[in-house]
């Protein structure tokens, strides 16, 4: 059975996002070691898992990016999880973010290449059942771990049923003050083991735990 992975950005006191969803402060301490570690988590996976929203924000960005994290974002099958009913298709505006990205290729000098993966995202899995049982579902499917990235409600959604096997975190040196907690819809403390501990020049510093 594979496992499902949570990969995070995180400031030091426990937010994922800023009270509006800000994630600024996320690129501020990025250094290449970082940067690699995160490429090597989420390249080295067998289906990308999000929610609609952020579904939404990625495939508006990552088939015409060019950061070292678009091919593995782009060539990676989807996965994304709504409470539309079952059998609603991709929404059209994944269609149409597309469309656009293809229409901006052409002779201008600044014009965006869309990447050759970017049908994947609108090849994406639509899964809109019970959170659980659907996750249960795609465990038990042969191939690679899973990887799920946010927003927050999805992931807090994720880790207050315990569906996540391994937490990656990458905790910022950032102090938030208020913003969305990731952990906010634990009912009772949960044990995790420290499996790895990873710093980096930047500031930031790479925590992997799993359940115990």
């Amino acid at each position: 059975m594979r496992r499902l992975m949570l990969k995070m950005s995180v400031s030091i006191d426990g937010f994922v996002g800023g009270p509006q969803g800000e994630v600024d402060w996320v690129f501020r301490h990025l250094d290449d070691a970082a940067t690699a570690w995160t490429v090597e988590t989420i390249s080295h996976v067998g289906l990308h898992i999000m929610g609609s929203r952020t579904f939404q924000d990625m495939v508006a960005w990552w088939p015409t990016s060019t950061e070292v994290f678009a091919p593995p974002m782009n060539a990676i099958p989807k996965a994304v999880f709504t409470r539309k009913p079952s059998g609603t298709p991709l929404d059209a505006t994944t269609t149409t973010a597309l469309k656009n990205a293809a229409a901006s290729r052409g002779g201008a000098p600044d014009a965006k290449q869309l990447s050759p993966d970017a049908a994947s995202w609108a090849a994406a899995y639509v899964a809109s059942g019970d959170l659980a049982t659907e996750i249960a579902a795609l465990k038990r499917q042969p191939g690679k771990d899973m990887l799920a990235h946010g927003g927050a409600s999805f992931a807090r959604s994720l880790v207050r049923l315990g569906l996540i096997d391994e937490y990656r975190l990458l905790v910022h040196p950032v102090a938030l003050g208020q913003g969305l907690p990731l952990f906010a819809e634990l009912e009772q403390p949960r044990d995790l083991k420290l499996v790895s501990v990873t710093a980096f020049a930047g500031g930031c510093v790479a925590h992997v735990y799993r359940p115990n």
